[in-house]
């Protein structure tokens, strides 16, 4: 056991001091929760250690069964978990109860699972002074950094609750995106696999077998075609370890470079220019991007500091760098529209949609307005994308099965021709 000296408040406003005796903080912070006091400052002025160190063994035991706790006792979280915090820390919060009540809400629920220690951790945080988008990074890596800056911004605007639900909305929209493209791709990876199998049977059996049958004929003569396929077969034979090794080492160097920080920028360029997906990062990116800014805005946050939360919030560095001009533009007190079109990045239809909203008043407005357009645009994108994976991988499939087709009759047909 240990004592603590505490400095807290009363349910009738009066500062009380004194000490109590437990075996951690946590239990510490609860003891006093019991006696209705709000602490403003508790310290450990005394311990025993052989009686405590085993008590902290013990709750890492109790902790590793019930959660998923990394070596630094971190604790993971899958997406369903970190989804269904988000939803009940908004519901709670939209209710109108502050966010330390609230946590120790969800820490008092069951059927929340590992998520009540999850609360209890980030509240125990919180109540040291420490900010709720802080709190999130040293307890789980799994919300991330963009969680956590959108965090940081919903505490700077007061707004943390409308954040916490757009965000919430935004991770099961995701988890259902990728529910459905895998879904979408079980069937069309069935079809190349069988493809590729199909591919493999036609040049290393039934193509072999037809060369020599074509050169045991008299006059037999092979089509260039075939020809060519055989010699690549020879080379995939002769080689293939190499071919693996080299394949695997390349994308081992690929993963590197693009995990480099110096190369981050220049991949996250690229990806924008990818066919269809970079449309979908895009809308993406201002849905997020218009959401945050017309939230925090509509809470009554200056236009450069909700713009500097945003850029935090934004994890694509190429259009981080973008935002950054427009920010240092808006500092240097030039309307927010004409910092847009100065950095040529931005689409006309946005960028006049905020112009409407600088000229009337009302830019919070504008930028909900803009959010919803390209929220449908990202749909729009996703449909498209997913509608194509079908009709792309028929097309792979019919050019591959009717190129072997192709070449086996023309052997065929010339062999009977050279026969007559």
């Amino acid at each position: 056991m240990a004592s603590f000296s505490y400095k807290a408040l009363s349910g009738n406003g009066t500062v009380s001091t004194g000490e109590i005796e437990a075996s951690d903080r946590s239990e510490a912070l609860r003891a006093l929760d019991k006696r209705g006091l709000q602490p403003v400052t508790l310290k450990e002025s005394s311990k025993v250690a052989d009686k405590k160190q085993p008590a902290k063994s013990k709750k890492k035991e109790v902790l590793g069964e019930k959660t998923e706790a990394s070596a630094d006792g971190m604790i993971r979280l899958k997406r369903a978990e970190i989804i269904l915090f988000t939803e009940e820390l908004s519901d709670m919060l939209g209710a109108g109860l502050q966010l330390e009540p609230a946590l120790k809400s969800m820490e008092n629920r069951q059927e929340l699972g590992s998520l009540k220690e999850v609360s209890r951790r980030i509240r125990d945080i919180v109540r040291d002074g420490v900010n709720f988008s802080v709190a999130l990074k040293k307890v789980s890596p799994s919300f991330g950094p963009l969680y956590s800056s959108l965090a940081a911004a919903g505490e700077a605007s007061g707004a943390l609750d409308t954040i916490l639900k757009r965000q919430a909305y935004y991770l099961k929209t995701l988890s259902e995106l990728q529910s459905k493209l895998i879904l979408a791709l079980i069937y069309p990876s069935f079809l190349v696999l069988m493809g590729l199998g199909v591919g493999i049977v036609f040049v290393t059996m039934l193509i072999p077998q037809l060369s020599e049958l074509i050169k045991n004929t008299p006059g037999g003569k092979l089509p260039w075609a075939i020809n060519g396929m055989m010699v690549i077969a020879d080379f995939i034979k002769a080689w293939w370890l190499v071919i693996l090794f080299a394949l695997v080492g390349g994308s081992l160097f690929f993963k590197a470079w693009k995990d480099n920080e110096e190369n981050r920028p220049k991949w996250d360029g690229m990806k924008l220019k990818i066919p269809l997906i970079g449309d979908v990062i895009s809308s993406r990116f201002y849905v997020q991007f218009l959401e945050t800014m017309a939230n925090l805005v509509s809470n009554g946050l200056p236009l450069l500091r909700a713009l500097e939360l945003s850029r935090d919030a934004t994890q694509n560095l190429a259009i981080r760098s973008q935002l950054n001009q427009v920010i240092h533009q808006v500092g240097d007190g030039r309307a927010f529209s004409k910092a847009m079109i100065r950095t040529d990045s931005f689409p006309p239809l946005l960028i006049d949609m905020i112009a409407v909203g600088e000229q009337t008043g009302k830019i919070d407005l504008s930028l909900h307005r803009a959010a919803e357009r390209y929220d449908k645009e990202l749909n729009k994108d996703l449909q498209r994308v997913m509608a194509l994976i079908m009709p792309s991988v028929l097309i792979f499939m019919a050019i591959l099965i009717g190129t072997f087709a192709y070449l086996m009759m023309t052997a065929i047909f010339q062999t009977i021709s050279n026969l007559r």
